[in-house]
């Protein structure tokens, strides 16, 4: 199945690395255009170049703290006056942010609800007016398995995501009238710059993919192995196509098999 996203736009949070750059560069090469959003202007230079070069498609790098109510508006505003619409709205700007219940201050709970829950509200609220006057959209909200089975000292990240596959139902309820299709891609161990970060702190005395090897239990995984970007970005690619027309409000696993929750 050739799958292609000739003649939309998408808008992807976190798109300056990982997963997010992963989905970028998938979405151009289909033939979409794309706007992603990150803090740090140097990543998203370098990421927009890579994206230009995967695809005849408009590409805006646009910097944007996601924890600013304000700069989120600006930053939408400026992508889809450089794109001309946003059709697709992913919300993959996150962290893995837990620890200890008792640990866990005010603060920190309300920084990750500000950062995975509330700055996506913001922005689906800003693409449903535009998806729903050209009846088609697509909401992709990028989420962990912990939203389903989530662990001890999985807090806060696994309610927030929790909060947000709620979220995905809601709204793949309200608009699927108007052909906005809304679901959620659920992280299992994917190889991301978070890891690669970890890798840099720690700065183990071996190679990364050793490193990777000693950090995740492979055994644990149905399939053996830790995911590549690639293939989280060709599910998260089919269901931003016409491809995927009759899938709206699930949560789908991406995993390897790893999660004891369908």
């Amino acid at each position: 199945m050739d799958i292609r996203l000739d003649g939309r736009a998408a808008l992807i949070t976190g798109g300056s690395e990982g997963l997010g750059k992963g989905m970028a560069l998938k979405f151009a090469e289909s033939g979409a255009d794309v706007a992603i959003l990150a803090r740090r202007p140097d990543a998203l230079k370098e990421a927009a170049a890579e994206i230009e070069a995967a695809g005849p498609c408009k590409v805006a790098a646009i910097p944007c703290d996601l924890l600013d109510a304000a700069a989120t508006d600006v930053a939408f505003d400026e992508a889809e006056a450089a794109l001309g619409k946003i059709d697709i709205v992913v919300n993959n700007a996150g962290t893995s942010r837990a620890g200890p219940f008792m640990e866990i201050s005010d603060e920190d709970w309300q920084a990750d609800f500000d950062l995975k829950f509330f700055a996506a509200v913001r922005l689906i609220r800003r693409a449903i007016p535009g998806m729903r006057e050209r009846r088609w959209g697509r909401v992709i909200n990028t989420l962990n398995t912990g939203a389903k089975a989530p662990s001890a000292r999985g807090a806060p990240t696994a309610v927030t995501r929790a909060a947000g596959m709620a979220l995905t139902k809601v709204l793949a309820n309200e608009f699927a009238s108007d052909n906005i299709l809304v679901n959620a891609l659920l992280v299992g161990f994917i190889k991301s710059n978070q890891w690669v970060r970890r890798y840099d702190r720690m700065q183990p005395n071996e190679d990364y993919e050793t490193f990777l090897q000693g950090m995740v239990d492979t055994r644990n995984i149905p399939l053996g192995r830790i995911g590549e970007t690639n293939e989280f970005a060709s599910i998260a690619c089919f269901l931003a196509s016409d491809a995927a027309g009759y899938i709206t409000g699930t949560a789908i696993n991406v995993d390897g098999g790893k999660a004891p929750v369908v």
